[in-house]
């Protein structure tokens, strides 16, 4: 029995992306969890993130999450989608990261991501990729965007000056 071989993750180059791609992403639910491990892998223990009494008192009611857990999230959500293959080889940027609405344990967020705009680097061997996040909800409610510049590798990198 033979069949296609599918490599993790896909070997993909700059040329490979186009201006108006989209991935769209599955869904991760958070969890009261996923707050307190990042809290402790990040030191921030703030008490919006870790007290739910306080936090019962506040205008949310509960728990959320913070800013930058949504982030990375988004970040891993495309990143698992295998929409960059293994064409990204460093990040340059973020730029205009706002949080649009809290992040409470039991939303489940996805992600749909554009190419904005493709470009020359410094570097011939790399391009640059300028990548619109919008992270959405379970009700298709935008809680977070940005902007992602990221360069990737080029196909003839081996004949680049």
């Amino acid at each position: 029995m033979s069949g296609r071989i599918f490599q993790d993750p896909a070997n993909k180059f700059f040329e490979d992306f186009e201006a108006g791609d989209i991935v769209c992403t599955r869904g991760r639910t958070i969890d009261v969890g996923d707050l307190t491990l990042f809290a402790g892998l990040t030191g921030d223990h703030y008490q919006l993130h870790t007290d739910e009494q306080h936090c019962q008192e506040t205008r949310f009611g509960t728990r959320i999450a913070h800013g930058p857990f949504t982030f990375t999230v988004a970040v891993g959500l495309v990143a698992i989608s295998g929409f960059y293959g293994d064409a990204i080889v460093a990040l340059v940027e973020i730029n205009g990261m706002k949080a649009l609405k809290p992040v409470f344990p039991g939303d489940t967020l996805r992600v749909e991501a554009t190419i904005m705009t493709l470009g020359a680097a410094k570097n011939p061997k790399y391009g640059s990729l300028e990548v619109n996040y919008s992270v959405l909800n379970q009700d298709d409610e935008e809680v977070m965007t940005f902007l992602q510049i990221m360069l990737a590798k080029r196909r003839d990198a081996t004949n680049a000056n």
